[in-house]
């Protein structure tokens, strides 16, 4: 029986396949396990905490955990290990969340294609058929992540408090979130995960996308992204389409294609879930 795993920092889905292709359970959802932002106990207690995994640990040959967090060394083998405990007969895999969105969102397998993650965080790269390329090192969400779940939560928390959101937004975001400042700083800073918290402010967008400012919320961080992220493969652009995987892509897709046409680059394939995507890919690739 193989695992397959699309981790998030919000969120873990968990497939598991038997040996002739066909789902072993339904999808096990999980806590996310963001090596970078959680303590190994955390990790652990996350893992023990499901019943679903605990049942399947010992029948489990192969893990192929994608996970944010993981693109770094010392995070991806701090997490190895510990599924490597969980799974003692199991050979793991721990890859970052960019090779699973590039595997659930090609059209083939040797497609080359620059592929963007949005989700609660973001990132960007190139596959060039064969392999990955990251011309930039994510330092995470208080830096980087434009464009992502937490972006825009953090945008929309700064224009409700610098009173920049028009009256009617300002309502509607007021009875939909707690929005007092204490309540607020107390996610932010005392409990784990702020960047989940802050991610959890974009679905609003999504609600309100028939407001102009809304419309130009989204529009204005996916230039950003642009700028920062998918430009850097600029020759790379001239041939090859852009893929999007995430929550945050999937619903942004109208606000992507006019951003697209104004820096001049091609959309491609958008993957809300790279799970499923994930599953066709180990299923073919048994």
């Amino acid at each position: 029986m193989i695992l397959i795993t699309d981790g998030g920092s919000t969120k873990c889905d968990w497939i598991a396949i038997n040996s002739d292709g066909q789902l072993a359970t339904n999808k096990i959802r999980t806590k996310g396990l963001n090596p970078a932002i959680l303590e190994e106990r955390k990790l652990r207690k996350i893992l023990k905490k499901s019943d679903e995994l605990q049942e399947l640990k010992r029948e489990v040959t192969h893990v192929f955990f994608y996970g944010a967090g993981c693109g770094t060394e010392k995070p991806k083998q701090t997490l190895t290990e510990v599924l490597q405990d969980v799974f003692v007969n199991a050979n793991v895999e721990v890859q970052e969340d960019t090779m699973a969105a590039v595997r659930s969102s090609l059209n083939h397998n040797e497609e080359a294609a620059v592929v963007c993650i949005m989700g609660t965080g973001s990132n960007c790269s190139y596959f060039d058929g064969k392999k990955l390329h990251q011309r930039v090192k994510s330092l995470g969400y208080s830096i980087m992540d434009d464009a992502s779940g937490n972006y825009y939560g953090k945008q929309l928390l700064r224009d409700y408090y610098f009173n920049k959101m028009p009256d009617t937004i300002r309502l509607a975001f007021e009875h939909k979130y707690n929005l007092d400042a204490d309540y607020i700083k107390f996610n932010l800073y005392k409990q784990a995960n702020p960047n989940a918290y802050l991610a959890s402010f974009a679905e609003f967008m999504f609600l309100n996308k028939d407001s102009e400012y809304i419309h130009e919320l989204i529009k204005q961080g996916l230039r950003v992204f642009t700028e920062s992220m998918i430009l850097q493969f600029k020759e790379e652009l001239k041939t090859v389409p852009v893929h999007f995987a995430g929550s945050i892509a999937f619903f942004a897709q109208e606000e992507i294609h006019e951003v697209a046409k104004e820096y001049g680059y091609t959309v491609g394939n958008f993957v809300r879930r790279p799970i499923d995507g994930l599953v066709d890919y180990h299923i073919n690739n048994l």
